[in-house]
C-alpha cells in the first residue's frame, strides 16, 4: 500500500464493484494470491467484479494508477501463473478474479458457445447436455473446476483425442498498446455496438440477434488435430504450449490479455464405451497406441493413463472429491472450493492450526466413506502396474472389441469392457488424481521435500514413453506419480522429493533430458512461473503486452518489468 496511487485506486475500485468486492486484508487476499499447487506472492488488492463492464472500468483504473494486473478465474495454480510469484515486483499487483461472471451463451443451435470469464467446463457440460452436445474438454484433466477462458488462454489440451488443445480465433479482449493506452478488441464475430460500454453491456445481457452473429473464416477449435495425432512417425509432439501454430490473440495468451469472452465449437454426444486395460509392460501400451491410431477407422474418444502408484495415492487422497462429484455432481465443486478457502482463511488466524486445515478435515472425512472403486478395477490395481482407460464411440466400439480380444491373445496383460458405472468411475478416478497428489504432499509436508510437476509432450514417434530415471536422480525422489493422455503422448509427471533436495536443480536435469529427446514442455498448462518461455512464446507475449502490464513475469523466474529482451 506504499504505492503513491494505492489509496486512490482502492477507493476507485470500491466505487466500481462495491466495497465488499474489493479485498485488501492479507487473510482475505491469501486464497487468491496463493495457487492451488504453485505460486504465492503479495497483491495490493483483489477485485471481484460482477459484470464485464466492471472489469473494463477496473482495468482503466489500474492503467491510470500504473499498477500491474493479473486476470484470474478458477486459480488452479498448476504452474503458478494465476497468482503473483514472490514479492519483488517493480509495481503493485491487482488481482481481478472473474468467477462471479459465469454466464454461457448458446449460439447457432448450440453448435457454438460464448463463454464469459468465470464460466467453467463443469457449467458448460451441464448447459450443453439437454442439447445432446458436449464441450471441447470434459472435466479439467489435471485439476477440478477449470474455467473455459483459462483453458483457451493456457493452451490446455484436455483429454479428448480428436480435438487437440483448446483453441479459438474468435474472442473479445482488452490489451494495452505500446503507448500505454487500453484498447478493447472485438473479434468475437458478433455485432455488439461501437463503444466498449455498449459492446460489453450488450454481450453480457445477450442484447444481440441471430442476424448480428457473423460467420467469419476463423477457427473456433483446432480443426486438424485429428490428423496430427495419427502421425505416429513424426519426430515432433502432437501438441504443446510453445507451438506457434496455435498461438493467436487470446489462445495461448496466458493472461497477457484481459479476455472477456471466447467463442468455441461444441460437439454431438455419441454413445460411448470404456475399456479398461492393464499390463506390466509399458511397451504393450506403446504397441497398442501405434496400432489403434494407424489402423482404426474411428479415433478413440480418450485414452487416459494411470500408473499403479498414482492409482493408489488417488484412491486414498482423492476419495472425498470423487465422492462429492459422484454424489452431488460437478456443479457442487465451486461451492466446495469456496468452503475450503473460507476454512483455510479462518485457520490462518490461529497459529496452532495447520496451514491447510481444509485438506486435513476433508481427508478425515474421507476415512468415513465406504469403498468407492469397482472390484474389477481394484483387482487390476493389484495385478498390473500400468492402467489405460480407453474410451471409444460409434463404430469404434466394435473396432475396439475385436481388436482387444485378438491383441491380448498374444500380448502380456488383459482388459475388461466396463459397465456404465465402472466406466464413469474409472474416468472420474483418473480426473481427481491431480488434486489427490497435492493433498498427499500437503499432509506430509513436514517429512518430505518439494513437489515438482513436469507437464511434457513427447515426440509422436517416441518409443520409450514411460520414464526411467537414472539412479542418481531417482535416489533423490521420495515418490513419483505418473498420469496423462497417452494417445497424444502428453504426460503429467509428479515428483515428491526427499527432504533437503534442491528442486530447481533437479528439475533442470530432468528438463535437459527432455531436450535431448526432442520433447516439449510445458505441454498444456502454460509456462507460469515454473518454466522459461521459449522464443515463439516470448515474441507472442511481446506483441500482446508490450508494456508488461498484464501478468508480469510469467514465463521467467524474474518478476521485474523488463523480464524479456525487447
Amino acid at each position: 500500500m506504499t504505492h503513491p496511487a494505492s489509496a486512490t485506486l482502492i477507493r476507485n475500485m470500491q466505487a466500481i464493484v462495491g466495497k465488499s468486492f474489493v479485498l485488501t486484508s492479507h487473510t482475505k487476499i491469501a486464497p487468491y494470491s496463493k495457487g492451488f499447487r504453485f505460486g504465492s506472492g503479495e497483491a495490493m488488492a483483489v477485485a471481484r467484479p460482477g459484470t464485464l463492464l466492471e472489469i473494463w472500468q477496473l482495468l482503466k483504473a489500474c492503467v491510470e494508477a500504473d499498477v500491474a494486473v493479473i486476470m484470474q478465474a478458477a486459480n488452479t495454480g498448476l504452474t503458478g501463473g494465476s497468482t503473483p510469484d514472490g514479492n519483488d515486483y517493480d509495481r503493485p499487483i491487482i488481482i481481478i478474479n472473474t468467477m462471479r461472471i459465469s454466464e454461457i451463451h448458446l449460439i447457432n443451435d448450440a453448435k457454438q458457445i460464448i463463454g464469459l470469464p468465470g464460466s467453467t467446463l463443469f457449467g458448460l457440460e451441464e448447459t450443453l447436455k439437454p442439447y445432446g452436445r458436449e464441450p471441447h474438454s470434459v472435466i479439467g484433466s489435471s485439476c477440478i473446476g477449470a474455467s473455459i477462458i483459462g483453458g483457451v488462454c493456457n493452451n490446455s489440451g484436455g483429454a479428448l483425442v480428436q480435438r487437440g488443445p483448446a483453441y479459438t480465433e474468435l474472442s473479445l479482449y482488452a490489451q494495452i498498446n505500446a503507448d500505454g493506452t487500453l484498447q478493447l478488441v472485438n473479434h468475437l464475430g458478433i455485432q455488439l455496438g461501437n463503444t466498449p460500454e455498449e459492446i460489453l453491456t450488450n454481450l453480457q445481457h445477450k442484447h444481440y440477434r441471430q442476424a448480428d452473429i457473423e460467420h467469419p473464416d476463423k477457427l473456433a477449435s483446432d480443426n486438424v488435430y485429428h490428423e496430427r495425432v495419427r502421425e505416429v512417425d513424426a519426430d515432433t509432439p502432437a501438441r504443446f504450449n510453445n507451438d506457434g501454430r496455435r498461438l493467436h490473440e487470446s489462445s495461448g495468451c496466458a493472461g497477457k490479455l484481459a479476455v472477456f469472452a471466447v467463442r468455441l465449437d461444441t460437439y454431438p454426444i455419441q454413445k460411448q464405451q470404456v475399456f479398461y486395460v492393464g499390463t506390466n509392460d509399458a511397451q504393450v501400451l506403446a504397441t497398442m497406441r501405434r496400432e489403434i491410431l494407424t489402423q482404426f477407422k474411428s479415433l478413440p474418444v480418450s485414452g487416459e493413463y494411470l500408473h499403479r502408484d498414482c492409482y493408489a495415492v488417488t484412491k486414498k487422497y482423492g476419495k472425498d472429491t470423487f465422492w462429492v462429484i459422484n454424489t452431488f455432481g460437478s456443479k457442487f465443486i465451486p461451492t466446495l472450493f469456496s468452503m475450503k478457502r473460507t476454512v483455510d482463511r479462518i485457520a490462518s488466524n490461529f497459529r496452532f492450526l495447520p496451514a491447510k486445515l481444509s485438506e486435513v478435515l476433508m481427508q478425515w472425512f474421507s476415512y468415513l466413506l465406504p469403498s468407492h472403486l469397482p472390484g474389477r478395477m481394484e483387482a487390476y490395481h493389484q495385478q498390473y502396474q500400468h492402467h489405460w482407460i480407453v474410451e471409444m464411440s460409434g463404430e469404434g466400439i466394435e473396432e475396439a472389441r475385436a481388436y482387444l480380444k485378438q491383441f491380448f491373445e498374444t500380448h502380456q496383460g488383459d482388459y475388461f469392457e466396463c459397465t456404465q458405472e465402472e466406466g464413469d468411475k474409472a474416468i472420474l478416478h483418473r480426473f481427481v488424481a491431480g488434486g489427490a497428489i497435492g493433498r498427499y504432499h500437503a499432509l506430509h509436508k513436514e517429512s518430505l521435500g518439494a513437489m515438482m510437476t513436469v507437464d511434457v509432450a513427447l515426440r509422436r514417434n517416441e518409443a520409450k514413453w514411460f520414464e526411467e530415471l537414472p539412479k542418481e536422480i531417482d535416489d533423490l525422489i521420495a515418490a513419483k506419480f505418473y498420469y496423462g493422455h497417452l494417445f497424444c503422448h502428453v504426460m503429467h509427471q509428479n515428483y515428491v522429493l526427499k527432504k533437503g533436495v534442491d528442486a530447481k536443480a533437479l528439475k533442470q536435469k530432468i528438463l535437459t533430458s527432455f531436450d535431448a529427446r526432442g520433447a516439449e514442455y510445458p505441454a498444456e498448462h502454460n509456462v507460469g512461473h515454473e518454466y522459461v518461455a521459449k522464443e515463439p512464446l516470448r515474441k507472442f507475449y511481446r506483441v500482446l503486452d508490450p508494456t508488461n502490464s498484464f501478468n508480469p513475469g510469467i514465463g521467467k523466474t524474474s518478476k521485474l518489468k523488463n523480464w524479456v529482451e525487447r
